[in-house]
């Protein structure tokens, strides 16, 4: 038998519930700039994570403050971000050491932090080498700028 209850699920009147991402308090990604093409290979990269972005993932998911993982913003897709925060963390392996790379993170993170956001970048090594005590640094830091604001 049912359970009765005198509240209803969602208000009929407001139309229908809101579908993830959409409800009050939340950041949708669409306001954060990005393109259907950037959704779409955030999708992609979600389903494809390197070994440090794994570990790291496996250690951030389910914890507070949430994070979210290949976050699509401003034209690029993030390895994490922390919506609350409006903290972007990006694992940086040994490739964003060479060529044109460093020139090109730093565009990256500038054009991030135009939006509000702070980019914090962590090693590869780091992540590799303890993935509890990264993720722990990182959710301290995100619970930390939610304080602040």
């Amino acid at each position: 038998m049912p359970l009765e209850s005198d509240r209803p699920l969602h208000r009929p009147t407001d139309g229908p519930p809101p579908r993830s991402g959409e409800d009050e308090g939340r950041i949708r990604h669409r306001t954060l700039g990005a393109s259907a093409e950037h959704v779409k290979r955030a999708r992609h990269l979600r389903q494809n994570l390197s070994l440090p972005e794994a570990l790291l993932w496996r250690e951030l998911k389910g914890q507070n403050p949430k994070f979210r993982r290949q976050f699509p913003i401003a034209g690029y897709v993030a390895d994490f971000a922390c919506a609350r925060s409006r903290l972007i963390v990006e694992v940086d392996g040994i490739a964003h050491e060479m060529g044109n790379r460093p020139a090109r993170d730093d565009r990256r993170t500038k054009a991030v932090e135009r939006l509000g956001w702070k980019v914090v970048r962590i090693s590869a090594k780091r992540v590799l080498d303890d993935p509890n005590a990264a993720a722990d640094a990182l959710l301290r830091f995100a619970a930390s700028k939610q304080l602040e604001d």
